[in-house]
């Protein structure tokens, strides 16, 4: 006899929900870009948990004559931020052959104390109602501490003719990962990405921990 009483389903939190590892994988895909290399490094560091927001920058640098090119994905899980960067190599003493290296850094959401997000607005547009959309480049600026910048200048008075050496001052600031992104490079969409992902990461980081 047909069971007339199927179990239960489990309703989905919130988390899995918004859950958008699919989609991640799939633009990993599209970029071409050793997805399978890429995909597998960003899977061990992820631990099966749910992808809530991300960005990809995909971008080529110049090396001598050749143009190599590198990978960067942030993602932000319910837990952690989770970076990956992959890189290609030339032939060298590792390998005999070109190969590539990626590397995985994953940060407890709690111990992210600095999202700075820089972003410029062409003056033309800078009137009225101005949008993520009227960005025409952005730099997003992470810290949790295991990296910080020390900006030091010649300390001064205010006695004009003082020639007493006064030491240093400066400032620290959090700079353990950068990311620039503009329009003219990488397209729009890459900027108002960029900045969304900045959203989400800044709303997270306010909630009590």
């Amino acid at each position: 006899m047909a069971n007339r009483h199927p179990s239960p389903q489990r309703a989905e939190t919130p988390d899995q929900a918004r859950d958008r590892t699919s989609e991640l994988s799939a633009d990993i895909e599209t970029t071409g870009y050793y997805p399978q290399v890429v995909a597998a490094g960003l899977a061990d560091a992820l631990a099966d948990e749910p992808v809530l927001a991300y960005v990809l920058h995909h971008e080529p640098t110049f090396d001598r004559d050749e143009v190599r090119r590198h990978m960067t994905v942030l993602t932000l899980t319910p837990t952690r931020l989770v970076l990956a960067h992959t890189d290609e190599h030339p032939a060298d003493d590792v390998l005999p052959e070109p190969y590539t290296s990626t590397t995985t850094e994953a940060v407890p959401l709690r111990t992210v104390d600095s999202v700075v997000v820089t972003r410029t607005v062409p003056a033309a547009t800078a009137v009225g109602e101005v949008t993520s959309e009227d960005a025409a480049e952005a730099l997003l600026t992470i810290g949790w501490g295991a990296v910080r910048r020390l900006d030091l200048e010649p300390a001064a008075c205010s006695d004009p003719n003082c020639e007493a050496d006064h030491g240093y001052t400066g400032s620290a600031t959090a700079d353990d990962f950068s990311l620039r992104v503009s329009a003219a490079a990488d397209g729009g969409g890459a900027v108002q990405r960029l900045l969304g992902f900045a959203r989400e990461l800044s709303a997270v980081t306010s909630r009590p921990r």
